[in-house]
């Protein structure tokens, strides 16, 4: 799949409105430990306490070493060299530079744990004596790399969970299906790893887990959403075709960036005149490319649009909105039908019911007051996801966000009137520890209640 710098791409928000408000009450500390009951919390304490020093220098070696969508060589070798050490049956290269790990442990449920690879064609800011230098090609061009999404530390507690997950192999039964995903920035490697087989090349997961890090909210929050928790993704390039003529004899042209302009304002009547006002949806224009010198009306002009949206309904508006504004602005100059292209997209990423209805009272006896349960009712966040490929493959899933500055930290912003940096910010810095013990201490406690021995 074509990847573009605006493709859409998950980006965790600041806490506000109804949102800020549950997740104002999260403790202020740094780690939560695991819940008494079926789960042996002093055991899985103990496994998480005597690796964090190793998952914090993994995850500082991959934070200096970023790598794009599809060219994660180097994090995937990483990695599987990690899942072999464990004794994960490590199968490479699905879905381009994917991977899947498999630990069989006897009959029972089989469990899909999710990673993502990929960084992001931005440079880093932090300061941090492991800032990233890395730098690649993209689309022809030099780039620099930063895991300024948290991906690096995704990894990190992926492959804590898979450690504490083997070292507590007698309170679970049944299959891990450890995946690690290539390219989510541009929303490619999910449905590049389904194309390859994932759902028939291994056994087929009945639940599918993941978690992502968000700056701006504290570490020991994990935040619980019944339905729809990210929006559908839609990304598209529409080239307007007109004649080029000299800047002193307009008339003699067909314009292309007046139309471009024209399609600018008008394909937001599509969300103020023909979606329904209480529902999401959003269309922005994010590059239009067109010309060269002031002087010289050009051939064509180019645009690229992201559309977020929560329901089929909406998604499928805004498409056909998007494209009928193009049609009907060439109409109007007189010029050939534009190109219309999509260039990736995803649906939205739904949480299963009655999946979260189990892991939320474990995850809420762990986390405290630190466990934000949001219902369906309310909307969920505009950021994106191509985790929503499981589901639509008809896998229940679970996505979860946690926490990943410290409440200190936070507060310092907050005393300065500054928003703390948030993901895909150059200046995205999470407590790398505490953020990477609480995603694995999520994911842990998650796997624990599906295939733990007490588990129906």
């Amino acid at each position: 799949m074509k990847r573009v710098l605006t493709a859409a791409a998950l980006l965790l928000l600041p806490a506000t409105g109804a949102f800020a408000q549950q997740t104002a009450t999260a403790p202020a500390r740094h780690e939560a430990h695991i819940a008494d009951g079926p789960v042996d919390r002093a055991a899985v304490d103990k496994v998480l306490d005597g690796r964090l020093a190793g998952l914090e220098t993994l995850y500082r070696d991959l934070h200096q070493h970023p790598e794009l969508g599809f060219q994660e060589h180097r994090t995937a070798k990483l990695l599987a060299g990690r899942m072999r050490a464990l004794g994960f049956e490590v199968t490479e290269n699905v879905g381009k530079t994917g991977l899947v790990a498999l630990y069989r442990n006897g009959p029972g449920p089989v469990t899909l744990v999710r990673t993502e690879m990929d960084a992001l064609p931005m440079e880093e800011k932090t300061g941090l004596p492991y800032a990233s230098r890395a730098q690649a090609m993209l689309d022809g061009k030099q780039t620099f790399v930063a895991h300024s999404c948290g991906h690096d530390a995704h990894m990190a507690w992926w492959v804590g969970a898979a450690e504490a997950l083997v070292a507590l192999k007698s309170q679970w039964r049944g299959t891990l299906l450890f995946i690690a995903q290539p390219a989510e920035e541009p929303l490619g490697g999910a449905k590049a790893m389904l194309d390859d087989g994932l759902l028939t090349r291994f056994p087929r997961p009945d639940y599918a887990l993941a978690a992502h890090v968000g700056g701006g909210m504290p570490v020991g929050t994990v935040v619980m959403k019944e339905g729809v928790i990210l929006s559908a993704s839609d990304a598209l390039e529409i080239v307007f075709h007109g004649r080029g003529a000299h800047g002193s004899a307009p008339s003699s042209s067909i314009d292309p960036i007046v139309m471009g302009a024209h399609f600018v304002s008008d394909v937001q009547s599509v969300i103020s005149r023909q979606k329904e006002a209480a529902t999401f949806g959003v269309i922005t224009v994010g590059a239009f490319q067109a010309g060269s010198v002031g002087n010289i009306i050009p051939d064509s002009a180019t645009l690229r649009l992201s559309l977020r949206s929560f329901t089929p309904e909406v998604r499928s508006l805004l498409l056909n909105g998007v494209e009928k504004t193009a049609q009907g602005v060439a109409l109007m100059a007189g010029a050939p039908a534009p190109t219309v292209t999509r260039l990736n997209g995803s649906a939205a990423t739904q949480n299963d019911t009655r999946l979260m209805e189990r892991l939320a009272p474990v995850l809420k006896s762990a986390f405290g007051p630190g466990a934000v349960s949001i219902p369906a009712s309310v909307p969920g966040f505009s950021g994106s996801e191509d985790f929503s490929e499981l589901a639509v493959s008809g896998i229940p899933s679970a996505y979860l966000m946690t926490g990943g500055d410290l409440p200190e930290t936070l507060a310092g912003y907050k005393a300065k009137g500054v928003a703390p940096p948030t993901n895909h910010s150059p200046l995205f810095a999470p407590a790398a520890g505490p953020a990477i013990r609480n995603g694995a201490a999520a994911l842990i406690l998650s796997v624990l209640t599906l295939n733990g021995t007490a588990a129906p």
